[in-house]
């Protein structure tokens, strides 16, 4: 319901369904702008809201940050997916661009990668989406099209290569690790000022405690036994 593409989604799938039907609708977070949206599918829908934003948190996901420059991120990158035990990572850019020129490194270094992104066919995100779901990739580069809704029980580790924009795009992307009750790893670059405001919202916002990646990290903290 984010982008105008989902609407039409939604809108299509609306017109397939019978007139007579049950609408639920579920997110972790709902923005007062996109609500009356919403509803529009429904009719006098109950709404249940959680009471407490705080609580909106990821229970045995460990989340850390890394304070470096622009210039020193894929060396980072490249040195964090030598270090870190992984089932499968999904990595989050900004752009189209980024991403597509992030996973060709990846592959020049002989990381199992793939990507994911808006520029692409439906067809051809889907046949992508397979191919990591079923393992057969363990790397996926994606932005934030990739940030809500797929649940893949393998991924264990999300790097934010490039801070989200808010606190909910953060909140949707690090859930993507450590899904259905099982632990998890979040770590996200911190290379500019703006950054820094983001992860302080992060913080308060679901007050949370999110410390600077140390040298060693215990595997158990975030593999699943």
């Amino acid at each position: 319901m984010h982008s105008a593409d989902m609407r039409r989604d939604v809108q299509e799938i609306f017109k397939m369904t019978p007139h007579d039907k049950q609408v639920m609708m579920f997110s972790a977070t709902l923005s007062k702008e996109i609500r009356p949206i919403c509803k529009k599918f429904m009719q006098d829908p109950m709404e249940i809201y959680v009471d407490d934003e705080a609580k909106l948190t990821l229970h045995g996901l460990v989340q850390h940050y890394i304070k470096l420059t622009e210039s020193e991120k894929n060396r980072k990158l490249n040195d964090l997916l030598d270090a870190l035990d992984f089932n499968q990572v999904v990595i989050f850019v900004k752009s189209v661009s980024r991403a597509a020129e992030l996973n060709k490194l990846l592959c020049e270094c002989n990381f199992p990668s793939i990507c994911i992104h808006s520029g692409m066919t439906q067809e051809e995100r889907l046949t992508r989406y397979k191919n990591f779901k079923e393992g057969h990739k363990r790397i996926l580069v994606a932005t934030d099209l990739v940030g809500r809704g797929i649940d893949i029980e393998r991924v264990n580790i999300v790097i934010n290569y490039d801070m989200p924009d808010s606190a909910d795009t953060y909140l949707h992307r690090v859930g993507r690790a450590g899904r259905f009750g099982t632990k998890g790893l979040a770590i996200t670059f911190v290379s500019s000022a703006s950054d820094s405001d983001v992860l302080n919202q992060v913080q308060e916002r679901f007050e949370v405690d999110i410390k600077e990646l140390p040298e060693q990290i215990d595997t158990s903290t975030y593999m699943p036994s």
